[in-house]
């Protein structure tokens, strides 16, 4: 089976690696081809294949050109290579979503539309996200009769929106997308000293929560409970922060840095942080936080993602509210016991287990060629199975 993937990614077409490329390492391995449309990078790009039968075809023209050119240059793929499916990576104006809606009705090669998270959804963070939400319920109206189906990557927080906007469950595909490599992310034995009390990672956003993260840092520190920090990423509010950290008094006993250069100097980070923040507003997985829970380090999270299905307070970490003053609560519960937050935090690593790697993967492409599987042949498949 072939595939065409229109795909938010666009750093593997300028050499960098992460769950993009891992995810296509494993990929290639299901699909005889794969021909993925990325958005335009933001230096030259250098690589046009990947994993030997993955080939990237990066845009040369801005977000406004997207639908334009994922539809014409679908077209030129399909002609030459063929693919039995196409993916559509959809958020934003949704261009991909569009383009790919258009491309699929010319050519009658179904098209699967995924949607990680919605912006706004379950908490906006300001009245650009209660926009944003608005266009992807239009989006998600228009694609109804045009996407085979929705792929989401969480089995709460998503088929619920999905269904409140009239989407039947029939057309709602859960497929998750951590996709954790176990022999990376995993329990050190022995567990290195602590070197940072409250660790995040991620891009520096708003939906993210920073505010909340410093202000709950700093409500700690005024309880007499001050906690060392490190921000890992970089982002257009990465010197908001590092303001608000500095008024905040926090200076001294926080750490920033903008970029890690592999997973394992990630991975050793988690392990040595007692905890892991996540303040988010919306979020599809969120990632980072899985995997920390994988390195043994217990997660202090908002109710996002995969969170809120993953996460049992006081058993393997600690779900908050949207407020400084439930974040600080949930954080500092977490922290005053260390015998309690290493029994959360390996209780964390094994319910971190079911998103290995290629296991997980492979559940994700078996998952889309049941779609353009005959009805008949996939029942028979899934009652062998």
């Amino acid at each position: 089976m072939r595939l065409l993937m229109i795909s938010g990614d666009r750093q593997v077409a300028i050499g960098e690696t992460g769950p993009f490329h891992a995810l296509q390492r494993e990929f290639s391995r299901h699909f005889e081809r794969i021909d993925v449309i990325c958005p335009r990078p933001s230096k030259a790009p250098t690589v046009k294949v990947i994993h030997d039968n993955v080939h990237l075809h990066p845009a040369g023209v801005a977000r406004s050109g997207m639908m334009k050119y994922v539809f014409e240059k679908g077209r030129e793929l399909l002609a030459e290579h063929g693919a039995t499916l196409i993916t559509s990576h959809d958020y934003g104006w949704f261009y991909n979503g569009m383009g790919a809606a258009r491309l699929s009705k010319e050519t009658g090669v179904p098209y699967v539309s995924e949607l990680h998270h919605v912006p706004g959804h379950p908490v906006a963070a300001d009245m650009r996200e209660r926009f944003d939400k608005r266009i992807a319920r239009a989006y998600v109206r228009y694609a109804l009769s045009r996407a085979l189906a929705f792929r989401v990557v969480n089995r709460v927080e998503m088929p619920s929106l999905l269904r409140s906007w009239g989407v039947p469950d029939e057309k709602i595909l859960v497929l998750p997308s951590l996709y954790i490599d176990l022999d990376v992310f995993r329990v050190a034995d022995p567990r290195p000293a602590p070197r940072y009390d409250v660790c995040f990672v991620g891009r520096m956003v708003n939906n993210k929560g920073l505010s909340r993260i410093v202000d709950a840092l700093a409500l700690l520190a005024r309880e007499q409970k001050g906690h060392s920090a490190i921000f890992i990423g970089k982002g257009p509010l990465l010197g908001a922060t590092r303001k608000r950290v500095e008024r905040r008094g926090l200076g001294a006993s926080t750490h920033f840095i903008e970029w890690v250069a592999s997973p394992a100097e990630l991975a050793e980070i988690y392990r040595s942080s007692r905890v892991v923040v996540c303040a988010s507003t919306c979020e599809g997985g969120p990632r980072f936080t899985v995997e920390a829970m994988a390195c043994g380090t217990p997660v202090v999270s908002t109710r996002v993602g995969v969170m809120s299905e993953l996460l049992r307070s006081g058993e393997n970490g600690e779900l908050v509210d949207f407020d400084t003053a439930d974040l600080a609560r949930g954080l500092g519960k977490v922290l005053a016991d260390e015998t309690q937050r290493a029994r959360l935090g390996l209780r964390a690593a094994r319910d971190a287990q079911r998103f290995e790697y290629k296991r997980t993967i492979q559940q994700y492409a078996e998952g889309l060629k049941a779609l353009v599987t005959p009805t008949k042949v996939r029942g028979k498949a899934a009652g062998e199975a």
